[in-house]
């Protein structure tokens, strides 16, 4: 059964664990109040990490724990084993809060390389990793997915992000064909997917074994045209406006939430939301979103 969930980065948490965009206690109030029945854990030291506290928290609203991204370095052979240690940090508490279901959503740290991200949107093979750099790169994923499932046994997910050095489809699916199915997926996002080059249907039949983990994110057709026509970089096109309210962008979701279903996926779909000057508070979008969803079946 697909359940529908959101995140706190749809409260503008992003990077900013000293609380200065909200109490994570209204954070997931809203999110109750809004019609959602899970959430992602936010960044380390967001939301409480001692089990018991967080547990108690999210239990109090109906909540359940899903996944948590973590930030990585693959690239770089040398914080492989601490972003192994960090992967394995939040999936202990994953475990113990959430449960054997839960999944490590893995990605380089978005817009931390400034080629990728100043070209984000119209990535072309040039752009991409050498061989020896894909080698590092995957080696890195299929040890971190293997340290966290011999510590927690949970499963590890991959999110394909702009301004990350794995955005394009054909550079997802390099990565699967070299990382270990059985401990490492795919966290399929149709905003990042779609202004990435991708059609969202289409990659799904692609990587139909390897979606545990969906995100659902828009994406606004004329404000991907004007990014690519103006050069804007990936947070550019980001504060304008790229990723929408879900409904109000090119992404066909009947025809996502369809394709899924024919996959049998049942697993959770995260909305994520960027919430930008004139949507609003988070609050009212999220309610938005969910609104949406339920007018597609959701």
């Amino acid at each position: 059964m697909i359940r529908v969930a959101n995140a706190p980065c749809s409260w503008g948490v992003i990077e900013d664990v000293a609380g200065d965009r909200g109490d994570y206690r209204r954070v997931i109030d809203e999110m109750q109040q809004t019609g959602y029945i899970g959430t992602e854990l936010g960044d380390w030291g967001f939301m409480p990490t001692d089990p018991a506290q967080l547990t108690a928290e999210l239990g109090s609203r109906g909540l359940s724990l899903l996944a948590s991204w973590v930030s990585v370095r693959l690239h770089d052979a040398n914080q492989h084993e601490q972003s192994a240690a960090d992967a394995i940090r939040t999936a202990k508490l994953l475990a113990t809060v959430g449960g054997k279901e839960n999944f490590i959503v893995l990605g380089n740290d978005p817009y931390a390389d400034p080629i990728r991200t100043k070209y984000a949107g119209r990535i072309t093979p040039d752009l991409g990793m050498s061989d020896a750099q894909w080698e590092t790169f995957a080696k890195g994923a299929n040890l971190i997915a293997k340290r966290v499932m011999e510590a927690t046994g949970l499963r590890t997910v991959f999110h394909h992000h702009i301004g990350t050095l794995v955005e394009t489809p054909a550079e997802t699916e390099r990565l699967m064909a070299m990382t270990d199915p059985a401990i490492l997926g795919l966290a399929f996002d149709t905003g990042h997917w779609t202004f990435g080059g991708g059609d969202p249907v289409t990659g799904i039949r692609q990587f139909k074994d390897r979606i545990w983990h969906v995100h659902f994110k828009d994406q606004e057709p004329n404000v991907a045209r004007q990014s690519r026509e103006q050069d804007w970089d990936g947070l550019t096109s980001v504060g304008h406006g790229v990723f929408c309210e879900l409904g109000k962008g090119s992404v066909d979701f009947p025809a996502v939430l369809a394709t899924l279903r024919e996959i049998g996926y049942d697993g959770w779909i995260v909305v994520e939301q960027d919430v930008l000057p004139g949507m609003g508070t988070p609050k009212e979008s999220a309610a938005r979103n969910r609104e949406y969803l339920r007018g597609i079946g959701l």
